[in-house]
Parts: C-alpha cells; structure tokens; sequence
C-alpha cells in the first residue's frame, strides 16, 4: 500500500462547514485569576459538562482541582474551595458522561478517586472521596470513562498497566498488560467494543478491552506517535505525532489493518503537542497545538482525500490543554457546533471559544444536529462486562438541554485487603497513599522490630539454659 502524502494547503469543497469559524467568549463569559497547575505533563488538566468546569491548579501539600458552576463566571477567588484529597499531583480528571457532579481523578499518589460534587458546586474544601481505587504501583497518568457503559471507568499508569474499574463494587475487574513503555493516550469506538492506544514504545494498538487481546498494532519506528482517536463508526483511526525530521504530522490509518497509514501530512514544524479533536455529528476533525494559539479543522470524508481543510482559528495566547462541552451543553440558537475551554496559563485564565455554523435562520437546524449521544448509559457494568455492545442512546438537541440524567451514584462498601486481577494481588507493591498510613506503618514496623528483639532475647536466655544444662551434665559425677 503507498502511503499517500498530502498537503498542509487548503483544498477548497463545497460542504455546509467551509466557513465555521471561531468566537471567543467576551472576557466577563471567562474565568479569571485561576491558579492553572505548571506540572508538564501532556494532558489537558481541565474538564467539562453541562453544569461545572473542572481546572487542576497549582497547589501546596499535595494535588487538587477546582470546580467551578458554569454560570460562575469572571474572576475566582483565591481562596475558592478546591478539591484537594489527593497527597501527590493530578495528572488528569475526567467528568462521568452520565452523573453530571460524579468526576474521576488519578494522580502521581498512585491512586484513582472519585468525587461527587454537590448542587450549586463547592462551599468548602473537599477532601473525602466517595471512592478511592489503588491498583496501580506507579503514579497514574490517564482516566478515560467507557462511553456506553454506566459506572465503568478505565485508568492507565506508569506500571504500563491498564485497570478496568467496576464502579458498582469499586474494584478492578479486568487488566490490560500488553504495553512495555508508558501509555499516552486512550480512545474509544463509538460503543466502547475497542480500546486504542498510543505508548512511548512507538506502537500504536487497537486491543479488545474485555479479553486484553491486541486486534492490531502498528511499529511507528519512524516517527513518534502521541495522541490517538477513534473517527466514529467509519473504521478509521486518526494519530499525531511528530515526523523523523521532528515536524507535526498527523495520520489516517484503517484500524482493521494497521500495516501502513492510509494518508500521512505534515502539519508545521513546531514543538508543542497536537491535540485532536472528532466530532461525528458534523465528522469534523479539530487539532490543536499545545504551545500555540492555534486550532486548524477539517472535514472527514470516506473517499480520498479523506481529509478536507477547512480552515484554522488563531491566537496569540498560547494553550496549555482544552476541555471539551459535551452536544447537549452547547447553544443551538447560535448554531454552535463545538466548544472549548482554552486554558491559558500565564494569564490564569479559561478562554470559551464556540465553533459557529454562520446561519441567519431562527429555526432549529437539523442538518447540523443530528441525533447525539446523551446522558443515559446504554448497559449496565454486568452487561458489558459480560460481552454485550450496544451503540450509544441517542437524544435530539431540538428541545435544547432540560432533562437531568436519571442515573445516581451510590458507593459500595469495600473492605477487601487485597485487590486480585487476572491472578496478581494488585495492592501487593502499591506503595503507602497517605502520611497518616506511613507512621501507621512506621509505628506497625516498630512494633514489629519490639516483638522480634523480645523473641530473640527470650532464645537468648533459652540458649544460656541449655548450655548450663549441658554442662552441668558434663561436670556430673555419673560422666567421671
């Protein structure tokens, strides 16, 4: 198969997206004064939804993220309450896709935690989780929720591990134990049958979640592969990375056969990340560059040239990470078809920027919104876990978002002391998670050292007896 390089230029279409552009957000629609972490890890350490946005800052004593009302903007408070249980840094929080105040955590203490934000946000600092989940040995680098599946949540750490958590009895019930380097990225089909996977090891992997099974993998030895994402239901896969001559690239590969990329561009010859972006409703492809200013998008098509320039939104603000609104949070009334959170670090600010269909209609359009994913799971964990599919329920945006999601979260009892996946006791090298547990173990061990030292010295004294004895029967007169 010849891989087919293309152009960065624009290859003009005709297609209802040629002129979206992008507005930001009028600076009182922005959240200001915000701490937003330095920790470098690539990760976009902001998360939203349709009521709160999630940003990991800078903190003292451990790691902590904000919570903020969407309603809540302008400038935050410094000593507006964090979420701060965690004692190492966060390196990556996820909002449940079905629970709208449930949000999972992982962070460099080795631990997952998830949290429940109440109505209306924080009042104080929340420390407690209604979950904490150890399993990994080494720092935790990625959570991602299973898109169909209620309360099914998958985290990736340094120990090259994957662990599949069942929420409804908060364990790990499967692990993937296929990668030999640190995972850097993690995407899902549309109904959550197949796990894709960018690792340092310059492989990318298509892998059945449930078995752990690789389906297909592709050696990516001349060029560094970072970020993945599944392009919806077309069989296709899309990467980022970086070139052998060290300029962004971006391919398209068939996921059913990974042995080449179907069409490789190069995209600038700067440093920073590409973030990518899909959209299935409107099969549009967002990349953005960590670093710069910049977000160009593109239309997917199923023909050649598969991808389809549209056009690029520019700032001079360069963006740490994006979170991403979900469908039902966005403004049909403005033809709003995407919308980010732009995190802009030295200004510690959180930058709305609505990707807009210019249409002067006022009624609501349906070629643009199509059906969508909504807030209702489509199985139960029993379910999938069992080898059910089932494609995401769908909801029409046409009455704009009312309903709240009908599913609750309610935390299991857990008192198990080991956590046994696929025959290995998971908490067995999990090192101490608190301070409070380090001189529990401390005060433990000298305990223990007390118990040892006093058992020897009773051998001690045993030992003396028993040589007096054996000597006094030598000094016997029956042995003369």
């Amino acid at each position: 198969m010849t891989v087919t390089k293309m152009s960065w230029r624009p290859q003009y279409r005709s297609s209802k997206f040629r002129n979206v552009y992008g507005k930001v957000a009028n600076r009182e629609h922005c959240f200001d004064g915000i701490p937003i972490t330095k920790n470098v890890h690539d990760n976009h350490f902001c998360a939203v939804n349709a009521k709160f946005l999630a940003i990991v800052t800078e903190s003292a004593g451990g790691g902590s993220f904000l919570v903020i009302p969407l309603e809540q903007t302008g400038r935050i408070e410094p000593n507006y309450p964090k979420v701060c249980g965690h004692q190492g840094n966060v390196l990556d929080i996820k909002w449940n896709p079905f629970i709208e105040n449930i949000i999972a955590s992982c962070s460099e203490d080795t631990s997952v935690r998830i949290w429940e934000i109440p109505e209306g946000g924080l009042k104080r600092n929340m420390t407690e989780a209604v979950l904490e989940l150890f399993g990994h040995s080494r720092r935790v680098g990625l959570v991602e929720w299973h898109p169909t599946t209620n309360n099914i949540l998958f985290s990736a750490g340094y120990d090259y591990k994957v662990l599949i958590w069942n929420l409804d009895i908060g364990e790990p019930v499967k692990m993937i134990d296929c990668h030999t380097d640190v995972i850097l990225c993690m995407s899902f089909n549309t109904d959550g049958s197949l796990l894709s996977t960018t690792c340092k090891d310059k492989k990318l992997r298509v892998i059945e979640p449930r078995s752990g099974k690789v389906l297909q993998e592709a050696s990516c030895k001349n060029h560094r592969v970072n970020r993945v994402v599944f392009l919806g239901n077309v069989k296709r896969l899309l990467t980022t990375g970086v070139s052998r001559w060290n300029t962004r690239q971006i391919a398209l590969w068939d996921q059913e056969d990974l042995a080449m990329p179907l069409i490789e561009e190069e995209i600038d010859g700067l440093s920073g990340l590409l973030f990518p972006f899909y959209d299935a409703d409107t099969h549009m492809l967002y990349l953005a560059g960590k670093g710069d200013g910049n977000i160009r998008y593109y239309e997917i098509s199923t023909e050649k040239p598969y991808l389809n320039y549209l056009m690029e939104f520019r700032s001079p603000a360069p963006q740490k990470g994006l979170g991403v609104m979900p469908k039902h949070g966005l403004d049909v009334s403005a033809c709003e078809v995407f919308r980010f959170y732009k995190l802009v670090t030295l200004k510690g600010l959180i930058e709305p920027i609505s990707m807009i269909v210019p249409r002067r209609s006022e009624t609501y359009q349906e070629d643009i919104y199509p059906m969508t994913p909504g807030i209702e799971p489509a199985l139960t964990p029993d379910e999938w876990l069992s080898g059910m599919n089932r494609d995401p329920v769908l909801m029409s945006l046409k009455e704009g978002y009312k309903k709240a999601s009908k599913v609750v979260f309610k935390a299991p009892i857990r008192e198990k002391k080991s956590v046994v996946v696929n025959g290995i006791d998971l908490l067995e090298n999990v090192p101490p998670r608190t301070e409070n547990e380090l001189l529990r173990m401390f005060f433990r061990q000298q305990d223990e050292i007390r118990r040892l030292k006093d058992e020897l010295s009773q051998k001690d004294i045993r030992i003396r007896q028993l040589q007096l004895e054996l000597k006094n029967l030598r000094n016997s007169p029956k042995n003369n």
